[in-house]
């Protein structure tokens, strides 16, 4: 598990190692376990408060390509 990006102290932005696709990272900490995909940059799965999903979506697009790259490391 490899985490890309903390903020608030208590969220994390994870992309597992061992995971299946399609691709995406996991929004975790506070309670939550939220997936994102990286293909289109929304919730696949899980909820969290709205301005949490917020910070993390807006990070993960400025991010896309760079965490798309690693993905397709991972997984070829």
């Amino acid at each position: 598990m490899s985490t890309k990006y903390r903020f608030k102290n208590t969220y994390r932005i994870q992309l597992r190692e061992r995971d299946h696709p399609p691709p995406h990272v996991h929004l975790t900490g506070g309670g939550v376990d939220v997936v994102l995909s990286l293909e289109t940059v929304e919730v696949m799965m899980g909820r969290a408060p709205p301005l949490i999903i917020k910070e993390a979506l807006d990070w993960v697009r400025s991010h896309q390509a760079q965490l798309l790259e690693e993905w397709q490391r991972c997984y070829p």
